[in-house]
């Protein structure tokens, strides 16, 4: 999971959670008919989605796989996205780890947060959907950017006394954004960024 390189700066992709050999619960078909099925998570966006794959597919959780462009996909039948309350157990378990390791591999996108944030109203900020950033916290991080951008978590925390784990609360963040359906403002689910 990286940044995607000019070649691939049209294609989507999404990092598989759980993969279900024998097809979705509930699909009444005899299991020869059911095709395998999948969980995953898009890289830019957060969408879940839900697969079905080709009888020939290959597939593992963690696996990196193209949904967009359609024609870039390879052994997909179906794609549709999904509600986080849709998911498997087993990719529900998985959704924390992978959302970091995403983070993580795309730190300066998520580094340029903490250096792009705007105001959302005259009373809120951007920074303040992360938890356990408040109106001290904002301000100290808005006035270390003016200083200069930051330019990874590390140095986000080195010089925001109080942040301790800048990477973790923008994946606390996230995983919140796709559990609660009734947010009213979100910033990484959907964006695409």
């Amino acid at each position: 999971m990286s940044d995607a390189t000019d070649d691939e700066s049209t294609l989507r992709h999404a990092v598989v959670l759980d993969h279900l050999p024998h097809g979705l619960p509930g699909d009444d078909r005899p299991q020869y008919e059911t095709p395998s099925a999948a969980y995953a998570i898009g890289e830019r966006d957060f969408y879940l989605y839900e697969l079905l794959f080709e009888d020939e597919a290959d597939v593992s959780i963690g696996d990196r796989i193209v949904v967009s462009p359609a024609e870039e996909r390879r052994s997909i039948q179906q794609l549709r996205t999904v509600e986080y309350e849709d998911l498997s157990s087993g990719a529900t378990s998985e959704l924390d780890y992978v959302v970091e390791e995403i983070v993580e591999a795309n730190e300066s996108r998520f580094v340029d947060f903490y250096n792009d944030a705007q105001p959302i109203t005259l009373r809120l900020h951007q920074l303040n959907l992360l938890p356990g950033i408040g109106k001290k916290l904002r301000n100290t991080i808005l006035d270390e950017r003016k200083r200069k951008p930051f330019e990874s978590f590390e140095e986000v925390e080195e010089r925001v006394s109080g942040l301790h784990d800048p990477k973790g609360v923008i994946v606390e963040r996230i995983i919140e954004e796709l559990r609660e359906d009734d947010l009213k403002y979100r910033r990484f689910v959907g964006s695409g960024d």
